[in-house]
């Protein structure tokens, strides 16, 4: 079991508030990402989670039990870091096993526990080499297999994947996402990514400045961001926001369509402007379109479309995919 709960959970350091009273379920079993831009407080909370951080107030629960104040290795976690942290003069063997040879785990035990992690993780060729001797990828791999052989009730992954290239990011994505689906244990998972929120969670958590703006599947919070910076923050390309006279004609302070929502025409349309840079992505183009009053709108169109720098062109949203905010930035 892996239900992780936070009940009024608050961070200070000094008179700074990094994290102010959260309340939050993470349900056995599930994947939750936490998302938010550099200094959010993203990292801190996962830390806290760990108990690397003491709680200021506030209840942490794991399975119904408090841990708020037990120590990191009494709560059943085990953490991933951005950093591998492997033993360079052990083998990849030695440094799965090390955990388990600190508890003093039988020797048999542990090495049917290294063997069973290396095979899930594709690591069974390279149990005697060193860290030295793989590629990023593995060496991830290993630091995750060495949290695996503990059986904890958790998984905590703090950016795990910022150090790798982006071809190697993408194919870690997708195994962390397999390995969670054979071991079906609860993972949370750190990221400044929202790409990586979008494709690896059952549940992402948005934080702003300490504060959860919202939480929900991914899908739920692409089609119904509750706010501005929840829109601008999920989907890629982001949002484009647009005020005055359009918003107004909606009744909405600000209103906001997503690239692909919006549809191009050299010939007619709602909004007129002028293309400027077209990125040719292959499947995918993405027009950046210069209007008067409107700023630059971004629109994401088929990858053969034809259009030159210069050229007038009009633009027309689906107004079914518009998003309407008021003056404080919810949506309405």
């Amino acid at each position: 079991m892996g239900k992780i709960t936070l009940k009024s959970v608050s961070k200070s350091f000094g008179a700074t508030s990094v994290i102010p009273r959260i309340d939050l379920d993470i349900a056995d079993g599930e994947f939750v990402v936490f998302v938010g831009p550099s200094g959010c407080g993203k990292s801190t909370l996962l830390r806290l989670i760990a108990g690397l951080e003491d709680t200021t107030e506030g209840t942490i629960l794991i399975d119904g039990r408090d841990v708020t104040n037990e120590a990191p290795a009494r709560r059943g976690l085990a953490m991933v870091f951005q950093s591998y942290a492997l033993y360079p003069h052990m083998s990849v063997y030695n440094n799965i096993a090390f955990p388990l040879k600190m508890a003093g785990e039988d020797k048999s035990a542990i090495d049917k526990k290294v063997k069973d992690a290396a095979r899930v993780l594709n690591l069974t060729n390279y149990l005697e080499r060193r860290p030295g001797q793989l590629s990023g990828g593995q060496r991830q791999r290993v630091a995750i297999g060495r949290a695996i052989v503990r059986q904890p009730k958790a998984f905590l992954f703090d950016e795990p994947l910022s150090n790798l290239d982006a071809a190697l990011r993408g194919t870690m994505r997708l195994e962390i996402s397999e390995l969670h689906q054979q071991l079906g244990t609860t993972m949370v998972y750190v990221t400044h990514d929202q790409v990586e929120a979008m494709t690896m969670a059952d549940k992402i958590v948005v934080l702003n400045a300490g504060k959860i703006e919202q939480v929900g599947s991914p899908l739920e919070l692409y089609r119904s961001p509750s706010n501005l910076f929840v829109a601008g923050f999920i989907g890629s390309p982001r949002m484009n926001f647009i005020e005055g006279a359009p918003a107004a004609k909606h009744g909405a302070k600000t209103i906001g369509i997503r690239p692909e929502h919006l549809a191009i025409s050299a010939s007619s349309g709602e909004w007129k402007g002028t293309v400027g840079v077209a990125e040719h992505l292959g499947a995918d183009t993405f027009v950046h379109v210069h209007t008067n009053g409107l700023g630059t709108i971004n629109v994401r169109a088929p990858g053969e479309i034809g259009v030159e720098h210069g050229q007038a062109v009009w633009l027309t949203p689906d107004p079914s995919k518009l998003h309407r905010f008021g003056a404080d930035g919810r949506a309405l």
